[in-house]
């Protein structure tokens, strides 16, 4: 039986009706891209913003802490190494410390800071002794007028004696030695007192325009006692970068 024309077009038609469907379906779940979603925000509350401000405040004050320690370790380690440094050497005069007295007798730590600069003086390593310390409360005598009036005892001629009577502190003290440096063409300077007081000592003298060489007693009674000599070290500790900062602010 012969075919009939019909049924061929009608398979054709629909061969290409299925080829067109299933290409339309290929494009529509692979050819064609999907849409992105959209991005998603973060709500913006309140304290999200409080919690992220506190820790940059936190970040800060670790990083500020980490500087104030950095420092006060390379102090503390600076006032150690400058307490077993003496650098005596001849200069113009030998400026004594100042330290209690008690009615009209040096103290222990005032005594080992006197015998250590008579020795310096017998050594002949300056021409001139210059004592400081003012006056206590309730004192009727200054603590150089006992250093005096000790070091003359034990040697040392008037003559070759200054006394800075004023000064209440190092600071104090330096300033005035100072002062009676152009008066008397002092500014080579050995500085006398107890180990843990040589950095700071070394520092105020430079911010006063005196040329120091620090030379520690060697028998102070604070240094015998460890647990008081450290106690000192970590006040100077605090105490030497303050007296940096003055230094170089008042060059």
């Amino acid at each position: 039986m012969p075919e009939d024309p019909r049924v061929r077009l009608s398979l054709k038609t629909l061969s290409a009706e299925l080829r067109a469907t299933a290409l339309r379906r290929v494009n529509g779940e692979w050819g064609a891209a999907r849409p992105s979603p959209p991005p998603r925000s973060l709500p913006n509350f309140p304290g999200m913003r409080r919690r992220r401000r506190r820790s940059v405040v936190s970040r800060l004050a670790l990083v500020v802490l980490g500087l104030v320690t950095s420092v006060w370790l390379a102090s503390a380690a600076g006032v150690v190494f400058w307490s077993h440094r003496d650098e005596a050497e001849p200069a113009d005069a030998i400026v004594v410390l100042g330290a209690a007295q008690y009615v009209g007798r040096p103290s222990p730590v005032l005594k080992a800071r006197l015998d250590h600069a008579i020795s310096l003086w017998e050594r002949q390593m300056a021409p001139r002794v210059i004592f400081t310390g003012g006056f206590g409360a309730g004192d009727t005598t200054s603590e150089a007028a006992v250093s005096r009036r000790y070091a003359i005892k034990h040697g040392v001629p008037d003559s070759a004696i200054i006394l800075e009577d004023r000064g209440r502190t190092t600071s104090e003290s330096m300033r005035s030695v100072a002062a009676l440096g152009n008066a008397w063409g002092v500014r080579r300077v050995i500085l006398v007192s107890d180990p843990f007081h040589m950095m700071r000592l070394g520092i105020l003298a430079r911010r006063f325009d005196l040329e120091p060489y620090t030379s520690p007693t060697p028998t102070s009674p604070i240094s015998a006692n460890r647990s008081e000599a450290w106690k000192y070290v970590l006040s100077e500790s605090v105490k030497v970068p303050l007296a940096f900062v003055m230094e170089r602010r008042n060059p």
